[in-house]
């Protein structure tokens, strides 16, 4: 019942922030090559110009009412925020077992998730209240590995973030590629990124010399920062309301160290 309160409770205050701060919400239908994909982007129309640009990976449920209230928060902040569509216009699953699939057909091939992340960013670039040197991105599960398949694809941008993402890759040495700071929040107790593979990923980053740092949040399992995925952490996956909090804090510091 409290999980629900909050969910609650964030809605009322992104719905009043929404009016006060003037949130311009909108779809945005943009391409990968020839195929169709359809974003969700959000700004504060009160802000005169330009200003950093966040791109945020969904996760495996695709661009959703969770992808969308993050993106509006992040506009609170005054950023414009953009999430990337990386299943396509119209495919959204709807259930884990379709989820499931959909997400291991790009973990399985990194070279297009890496196209689709790519294709997002270049699709934000183009908008004029952008600062194209303050881009960063932030992904949550699924799209926390998108994030970093970003980094190692050498995009240009000033900080990665993955909440609760998986941090394995076929390819570490393309980490030599990354040109942005690194911020990890790990879900300490997530049976999903065991602590083999926060250690190999840790290797990973300091082989290459890339500025990284990760957070461990105590009692977390994984998607601790979605107040949707129930609160059974006996499952390996639940919302933790203080790991939820404490990671957006510390994402607020990690932009306000990275953008000029």
């Amino acid at each position: 019942m409290k999980t629900y309160k909050y969910i609650l409770l964030l809605l009322i205050i992104i719905i009043t922030q929404r009016g006060m701060a003037q949130i311009h919400t909108e779809a945005i239908e943009y391409k990968d090559g020839d195929y169709v994909l359809e974003g969700y982007i959000a700004y504060d129309e009160s802000i005169a110009g330009e200003r950093p640009g966040i791109i945020v990976v969904h996760d495996w449920m695709g661009v959703g009412e969770y992808t969308k209230m993050r993106c509006e928060m992040l506009a609170k902040l005054g950023y414009f925020a953009f999430a990337a569509d990386i299943y396509g216009k119209g495919i959204r699953p709807a259930n884990g077992e379709e989820a499931g699939k959909l997400a291991g057909k790009y973990k399985g091939d990194r070279k297009l998730y890496r196209s689709r992340v790519n294709a997002a960013l270049e699709e934000m670039r183009k908008n004029n209240k952008v600062n194209k040197s303050n881009i960063a991105a932030i992904g949550y599960c699924f799209g926390g590995t998108g994030v970093l398949e970003l980094g190692r694809s050498g995009a240009d941008i000033k900080g990665i973030i993955s909440f609760h993402g998986g941090l394995d890759t076929p390819t570490p040495e393309d980490a030599k590629n990354i040109k942005a700071k690194v911020l990890i929040c790990h879900g300490g107790a997530d049976p999903f990124v065991p602590a083999e593979q926060v250690k190999a990923f840790e290797d990973e980053m300091k082989n290459a010399n890339i500025s990284y740092k990760i957070i461990s949040y105590e009692g977390a399992v994984h998607s601790f920062t979605n107040p949707f995925s129930g609160n059974d952490a006996s499952k390996g996956a639940a919302y933790n309301e203080k790991a939820d909090k404490d990671s957006w804090a510390d994402m607020k510091r990690f932009f306000s160290e990275i953008f000029n």
